[in-house]
């Protein structure tokens, strides 16, 4: 009989954090993303401009502008949003040598409308079935190159691309040596799945996993579960760190190795919500990377968040790691009355001119 590797602990480095390169592995899909030029129905905006959007990239991005090191593992078609996705996700200063060209199938476009996702005024009109992400899985994937970090963050929008992409899942959190942490987003999107089975594969890759990311309404939409954070953990025992986001309201981590944390969300001037929840991952991926606590972590979370909710596009800068660092030692009167607004992350004075407590 084998005995299954242990769990990753977040923020326990060990000995293999030393003998690694890479910080973290992100694989999932990109696509080239047309914004439009106005409000309004994509039958009646006259032109777009051009963007990439896509969780993991968006999470990758976001960790190499902090300097962390990263690599983005996936597939892109042979054609020019192909080389615009290596090559702007490259300027980030993330590892791209492992993007594998796919010159049969295309690279994934989407078009979406200036509203906010969850009204009736938002359309996102998605071509990226058949895409070459689409193609990924443990065969056309080097199953090596994306445990080469430290964490290995995956989304649930990979597992639903594909029957392939689904395996490649299973196969990336199956227990075994070698195995990085484990951070799982389940990122419900119905939408992109073409049968019912999508809440049950995205349940058991959650459990497989080492640090998940769910929001409290994708939880009950996915699973039916309510009744908060703990009733999630009840559902979610196995990974070691469960991370429930409550929207504006803020999020709870809970976690093996401590009580129950519960940080509330700044208060944002927003200009979009796209990408938030990326960046929010993403920041507290970089503050576990960083052996931070907990309640460092989630407000880490909340201050990149804010970065991508008052940014335009799909992708924010983040806050300068001292800039951030000073709003996240805050007492909790000061950071519940901090408020930020676009260009908080820009100027070094950020506190006096964009963000007052």
């Amino acid at each position: 009989m084998t005995t299954p590797a242990p769990r990753h602990t977040p923020g326990d480095d060990g000995a293999r954090a030393g003998a690694l390169a890479l910080d973290v592995v992100a694989l999932g899909e990109s696509m080239v993303t047309f914004l439009p030029t106005r409000p309004g129905r994509l039958a009646d905006v006259p032109s777009f401009d051009r963007a990439i959007g896509g969780a993991e990239s968006n999470v990758a991005c976001m960790l190499a502008a902090a300097g962390h090191r990263v690599r983005w593992v996936s597939r892109v078609g042979t054609d020019g949003f192909g080389d615009h996705l290596v090559e702007t996700i490259g300027a980030h200063r993330v590892d791209v040598t492992h993007v594998q060209r796919d010159p049969d199938r295309p690279t994934g476009v989407y078009f979406r409308t200036a509203g906010e996702r969850g009204t009736d005024a938002h359309e996102v009109a998605y071509y990226r079935a058949g895409s070459a992400a689409s193609a990924m899985s443990p065969v056309t994937v080097d199953l090596g190159a994306a445990r080469a970090g430290r964490v290995l963050h995956l989304s649930g929008i990979t597992a639903a691309l594909s029957d392939g992409c689904r395996e490649l899942l299973h196969a990336l959190t199956a227990p075994g040596p070698g195995r990085p942490l484990v951070s799982f987003d389940v990122n419900h999107r119905p939408g992109l799945w073409r049968s019912p089975a999508g809440p049950g594969v995205l349940l058991d890759l959650a459990r497989a996993a080492d640090l998940v990311f769910v929001g409290e309404d994708e939880a009950e939409q996915a699973w039916g579960v309510t009744g908060g954070p703990r009733a999630i953990r009840a559902l979610l025992p196995e990974p070691a760190t469960l991370v429930v986001k409550h929207g504006e309201r803020g999020a709870t981590a809970l976690s093996d190795a401590a009580p129950a944390t519960s940080v509330p969300a700044l208060r944002v001037d927003v200009t979009a919500t796209t990408g938030a929840g990326d960046a929010f991952a993403a920041g507290f991926l970089h503050a576990t990377l960083r052996g931070l606590p907990p309640h460092a972590r989630l407000r880490h979370g909340h201050l990149w968040a804010a970065a991508a909710l008052t940014t335009p596009g799909d992708l924010a800068a983040p806050p300068a790691r001292a800039h951030a660092d000073r709003l996240a030692a805050l007492d909790d009167a000061a950071w519940e009355t901090l408020r930020v607004g676009p260009g908080w992350t820009h100027a070094e004075q950020a506190e006096e001119e964009g963000a007052t407590p």
